[in-house]
């Protein structure tokens, strides 16, 4: 996955929606198989006890991955990487952007 624009993907500046998308793939599987909401995270604690737990746990590790692995994919081009255009772009294009 060297073909991926992972500076572009994960600058806070300039791409909070991937991470937020990313974020909520890797989180939502680990609140779904414990049966939480996010209200049940109260305290740093109790976060830090649902991350231990889902670490130390291979199948909702593995579902982790598969949630990140498809967010990664540009659903506008062929396979997992980048267009060689997006690999060149130091800041993400905006929609009517040529």
């Amino acid at each position: 996955m060297k073909n991926i624009n992972w500076k572009i993907r994960f600058n806070w500046s300039e791409n909070k929606t991937f991470i937020f998308r990313f974020v909520i793939a890797v989180f939502l599987p680990v609140l779904t198989y414990y049966g939480l909401k996010a209200e049940d995270l109260t305290s740093w604690k109790a976060i830090g006890d649902v991350i231990v737990n889902a670490i130390s746990n291979p199948f909702v590790l593995g579902t982790m991955l598969v949630n990140a692995l498809n967010v990664i994919p540009d659903p506008t081009t062929k396979g997992v990487t980048d267009s060689e255009q997006a690999l060149d772009y130091t800041r993400p294009k905006n929609g009517g952007e040529k």
